[in-house]
């Protein structure tokens, strides 16, 4: 016997010295391997939107996501049965969003069991539920009584999970950032006076059952040339936020930190935040959709958000954070730009490289995509033709809905109808605004715009619309038959907002 093994068996001291350091040598290992697994875990999911013709079927999507790329988590805007079916036992978490409509049945006990032996029971625990969404954009797109069942539904439908014996899965709403009165700087981020009462009810109840705060960051809806590269994640001289001595080299962190300054002005900054929604288009009828700033504005996103590098007032966090979209989705409505923001087309093809396929770096062959994409760069001094935000879902299959940027600060504008505007244009606008959640009681019979022409009426709307979508000058384009105005266009008791 060695001397070391001699001393170390004749001395009890040495053997309980023994013991803890063989304990904490354990301990430590089990601490870096659980921190290599936590930094090597991606923190990326994707929005796997369903409004086109020629999507393939669930089971190969959910293959193709599990065996071909890094994305780990998904989030549909519905509780298709065979979505849910597909992703069972594939490791792969998904989000899941009950339509708007369901909500006032479920402010009840009964109501949310229900719901949770009809939609969840089935399938749980073979299918990885993560997050079940209360509705989609609620206090933008939702009515009163949507607006006021939210957070009782909410907590409801926890309370029905938890009898089910369903204690992993976390319940919360998606928020577009129309709820932003201010977003710029970023220390000065505030929530609009009107859905402070809700937001309060649901950060309690978010900070009571550790679910996150949910809301849909989208640079692009605040792009401007002077601003292409600060939203894109190039490089560029940064935003300087003289209160807090924080400089933002980036759109999406300026966004997040708008919100969380939000939460602390009411009293909240120990929420977990999850960026639901963002993306970039690869084509419009503008040059600010490209296949170029659509790898540029993703592949950086997954980088950054990958990086855990966090933001200026959250640093040394990773965000959960869904691109939007899976797939580029022929039967969205609007413009061209809702049909392109997807990372693939229906083959599984990329539309360009991000850095989500497996074995495979990011932004390798910016600007070239797997075959032809789509575009139509004229007229390249007019901002994006976009009316809106992507072709996102309402919580309910076939339906889709505009994306609010943050509020854009200035005198009073008011975007109507361009003059020589066609009919058919005027009539499509129309439908586009009102099938986006914008209230259309006033240009109908008996409203206090129904008496005017059609033109007047789509005026109207188109108003109704640029105002609650940020009032960007893309946001009154409809594919160039909209007017940015200062004259006030209202008549009589027809007021347009501003």
């Amino acid at each position: 016997m060695r001397v070391s093994d001699r001393e170390s068996h004749s001395d009890p001291h040495n053997k309980e010295w023994n013991k803890e350091t063989m304990a904490a040598a354990t301990k430590l290992v089990l601490s870096v391997l659980f921190f290599q697994l936590a930094t090597t875990a991606y923190s990326i999911g994707v929005n796997y939107g369903t409004l086109a013709d020629n999507l393939p079927p669930p089971a190969q999507v959910a293959n193709f996501i599990k065996t071909q790329t890094i994305i780990d988590a998904v989030k549909i805007f519905d509780v298709n049965p065979d979505i849910i079916r597909a992703f069972a036992n594939t490791g792969i978490s998904l989000t899941i969003t009950i339509p708007n409509g369901e909500i006032p049945g479920l402010t009840t006990l009964d109501g949310a069991k229900r719901y949770v032996a009809q939609h969840i029971q089935p399938f749980y625990p073979a299918t990885k539920f993560k997050y079940i969404l209360m509705g989609n954009e609620i206090l933008h797109w939702g009515d009163a009584a949507q607006k006021n069942g939210l957070v009782p539904a909410m907590k409801m439908l926890y309370a029905a999970l938890i009898q089910a014996g369903i204690k992993d899965v976390k319940v919360s709403t998606p928020h577009s950032l129309g709820i932003m009165l201010s977003s710029e700087p970023a220390s000065a981020g505030r929530f609009r006076p009107e859905v402070i009462p809700i937001l309060l009810d649901q950060l309690k109840f978010c900070r009571e059952t550790k679910s996150p705060f949910i809301f849909n960051p989208y640079p692009y809806f605040g792009w401007s040339p002077q601003k292409e590269n600060f939203a894109l994640f190039r490089p560029n001289k940064g935003i300087f936020d003289q209160f807090t001595k924080k400089m933002y080299t980036n759109m999406f962190d300026n966004l997040m930190d708008a919100v969380f300054s939000a939460c602390k002005a009411i009293g909240f900054t120990d929420v977990q935040f999850v960026a639901a929604e963002t993306g970039w288009p690869s084509a419009c009828e503008f040059p600010v959709c490209s296949v170029q700033n659509a790898v540029d504005y993703n592949s950086n996103l997954i980088k950054h958000v990958n990086s855990g590098k966090g933001t200026p007032l959250m640093p040394n966090r990773k965000f959960e954070t869904y691109i939007f979209a899976l797939f580029n989705e022929n039967q969205k409505p609007g413009p061209m730009a809702e049909k392109n923001w997807g990372l693939f087309r229906p083959d599984f093809t990329p539309v360009y490289n991000a850095g989500v396929m497996r074995n495979q770096q990011g932004g390798a062959l910016p600007g070239k995509p797997a075959g032809p994409v789509l575009t139509k760069p004229a007229h390249p001094h007019i901002p994006p033709g976009k009316p809106g935000k992507p072709g996102k879902h309402l919580g309910k299959p076939g339906k889709a809905a505009t994306r609010p940027a943050a509020p854009v600060a200035g005198g009073k504008k008011w975007c109507v109808a361009k003059p020589g505007a066609s009919p058919k244009a005027l009539q499509a606008n129309i439908d586009y605004v009102c099938s986006k959640g914008v209230d259309c009681k006033p240009i109908q019979a008996g409203g206090a715009c129904s008496s005017g022409d059609l033109a007047s009426k789509a005026s109207f709307l188109m108003n109704s619309y640029y105002q609650v979508n940020g009032r960007n000058n893309f946001n009154c384009d409809f594919s160039g038959s909209g007017l940015i105005t200062t004259v006030n266009p209202s008549r009589g008791a027809c007021a347009y907002k501003a």
